[in-house]
């Protein structure tokens, strides 16, 4: 596959393991693990249509859309989406109440918490799945999307490049996580989001995949969030992310290498204003 290939290419980890649909659960699993940063929490609770009924779920597809460019489209298309994050994010404040300080979006610290937290869960469930199958690869995709950290403005030198790395980072942070009022808000609300009529049937499938991306997160992420954790759930939640990868892939027989191309495709038509997505209903 010739041509401007952006941030990564058809030789790389990202490439490969983004065109997996487990990873769905790891996109909600980022979600519940960056709510527990209280700032970054507040601020997006501030300032995003994420929990409003009427814009919540065109905002979802505004943020799924722009991982998907950041990921598939060329150089030019990355810089022009991640440039409009950049200028929405420094915008933007947030006020956060245990300090009284008003901050900026676009601090250093919580955009690194957000790609953190949002990288993490990606490659934990491609490792538990299956979609990423060795220890090496996984630590190769976290040191690939390095490059996606910088892209939103972080130093790449400040950005953990392997799962140890991202551990260490984990481990220094807890400290100052909690789940907020906002927090157990947004997990409330998360079981029943603000889909169009027409995604209505979707609403079936919500509570398991909920269920599944909240049983992914770490030990300590779950007691945050007031969810026990039993003997033998972190393997239980392992098999059954293992076995929705088999039966999503049952059900989609699409090549790895067309899958590529079609993820290709469609970025380039989101750069260009032509794509239309099939989580959005058509307007009228």
């Amino acid at each position: 596959m010739g041509g401007d290939h952006g941030l990564f290419g058809p030789d790389s980890v990202t490439w490969r393991v983004h065109t997996e649909l487990v990873l769905w659960i790891g996109g909600l699993r980022a979600l519940y693990l960056q709510s527990l940063n209280p700032r970054v929490m507040r601020g997006t609770y501030q300032n995003s249509a994420l929990f409003d009924p009427k814009k919540g779920w065109s905002r979802f597809v505004r943020t799924a859309q722009f991982v998907h460019v950041r990921t598939f489209g060329t150089t030019a298309a990355v810089e022009k989406a991640a440039a409009r994050v950049r200028a929405i994010h420094a915008s933007l404040t947030g006020f956060d109440p245990d300090t009284g300080e008003t901050f900026r979006l676009d601090e250093p610290a919580g955009l690194l918490w957000v790609h953190c937290a949002e990288i993490d869960s990606y490659v934990d469930v491609a490792r538990r799945s299956g979609a990423i199958a060795t220890d090496e690869e996984a630590d190769r995709y976290v040191a690939e999307n390095v490059a996606a950290a910088e892209a939103v403005g972080l130093d790449p030198g400040d950005v953990p490049a392997t799962r140890g790395e991202l551990r260490e980072y984990f481990d220094g942070i807890r400290p100052k996580l909690y789940a907020c009022k906002e927090a157990m808000d947004g997990l409330r609300s998360s079981f029943r989001p603000p889909l169009p009529r027409e995604l209505a049937l979707l609403r079936l499938g919500v509570p398991a995949a909920n269920t599944l991306a909240i049983a992914a997160l770490p030990g300590w992420a779950r007691l945050m969030l007031g969810i026990p954790v039993l003997p033998g759930g972190d393997w239980t939640t392992t098999l059954h992310l293992k076995a929705l990868r088999g039966a999503l892939r049952l059900a989609v027989r699409t090549p790895t290498d067309r899958a590529i191309e079609e993820c290709v495709r469609d970025a380039r038509a989101m750069d260009e204003g032509t794509f239309v997505s099939r989580l959005m209903p058509a307007r009228r």
